[in-house]
């Protein structure tokens, strides 16, 4: 166990089982601030695929609040959800005295399978939490910052706007259907596919998508591939499918592997880090826990715009993949003078 957190560099690994709850806290930085992340509830086949899960979360939350200048840790909370019948409120009451018993060390959040109720069952046993009621669900910020990462990239690779352009959507969540939404009115035609079919047909009503199968979405014809999932759906299986320019969605941990973002930089399609560009949610979360105004907030979303072109200009002028870039830039905030100088490790690299 020790192993694998140092693998991630995890400060703090805390683990909690109460009745249906099983759960998991990964804290991975705190130099910047109090660890805050998302409450992930999903199935997991077993212990370890939730721990593996929290480590890699949590590391890429604190490389994201050091990109997106905001004041906080990264860490990252997995309740396993249980298997036969439990109450829902129950649970996350508990959750709740969980992350009260940690002092503030960790401000959870909404994630995959989590909802605004859940926050305020949370809410009740703890302050430590950012998105109840009383803050707001932070998925329209997401999509908000995806929208603006997007357009970013797909005016430095192609030099020109979303007009028109082809636009294939894994995932139609609380993100994945904000973005959609917020990319219509923006005049892209959308390909989209989600496991609840019903999703996908409202899609298809409301934004003219065109719908495909589950399978079929990493082989179509776009500029731009939008993972809204899960991560690592880009592997050594899906990369050659790809026919895309630009890939740019709201997943965590799309890369599989960093042997992947290399992969997709050879092939010359741009991938916008995930950590950065679906940094807006965070944003938001921080900014409203900390109460900045509406106007704060969606300007420090906008301060997006310049971290993301300053990781393409590097990327192309360095000759190195994105995601290495997006890396060596938040480990040199995160750590330092003990950081490996940008500049001499992008060298070493070439």
């Amino acid at each position: 166990m020790f192993s694998t957190m140092q693998d991630q560099a995890v400060q703090e690994l805390h683990f909690c089982q109460q009745g249906s709850l099983e759960a998991v806290i990964a804290i991975h930085n705190l130099t910047l601030g109090p660890a805050m992340g998302g409450c992930r509830f999903i199935d997991y086949e077993n212990e370890a695929q939730a721990v593996t899960d929290a480590l890699r979360l949590a590391k890429g939350m604190s490389y994201k609040a050091a990109l997106a200048h905001v004041p906080q840790g990264g860490g990252k909370a997995v309740i396993m959800k249980p298997k036969g019948s439990f109450d829902r409120q129950q649970l996350f009451k508990q959750f709740g005295r969980f992350i009260q018993s940690l002092s503030g060390r960790y401000i959870t959040a909404m994630d995959s399978g989590t909802q605004v109720q859940d926050m305020d069952d949370i809410r009740s046993q703890t302050t430590f939490v950012s998105s109840s009621s009383n803050i707001g669900d932070p998925s329209p910020a997401t999509a908000q910052g995806v929208v603006l990462g997007m357009l970013t990239a797909v005016q430095f690779q192609l030099g020109q706007n979303m007009q028109g352009l082809r636009v294939a959507i894994q995932g139609l969540g609380h993100v994945g259907m904000a973005l959609a939404k917020q990319l219509h009115k923006e005049g892209a035609k959308l390909i989209v596919c989600d496991v609840d079919a019903q999703k996908s047909q409202w899609a298809q009503q409301a934004f003219d998508a065109e719908v495909v199968p589950v399978d079929d979405i990493y082989r179509q014809e776009c500029e731009v591939f939008s993972p809204c999932g899960l991560g690592s759906v880009l592997n050594e299986k899906t990369i050659p499918q790809l026919q895309c320019k630009v890939i740019a969605g709201s997943a965590n941990n799309q890369l599989a592997t960093d042997a992947m973002g290399k992969i997709l930089h050879d092939q010359g399609i741009l991938y916008v880090p995930d950590y950065v560009i679906n940094s807006g949610g965070l944003i938001f979360a921080s900014g409203r826990f900390r109460g900045l105004s509406a106007q704060q907030i969606g300007h420090e979303i906008f301060r997006l715009k310049d971290t993301l072109n300053k990781i393409f200009i590097l990327s192309k002028n360095k000759k190195l993949a994105s995601h290495q870039i997006a890396n060596a830039m938040a480990e040199q905030v995160l750590y330092g003078a003990n950081a490996h100088n940008i500049n001499a490790e992008m060298q070493e690299a070439v």
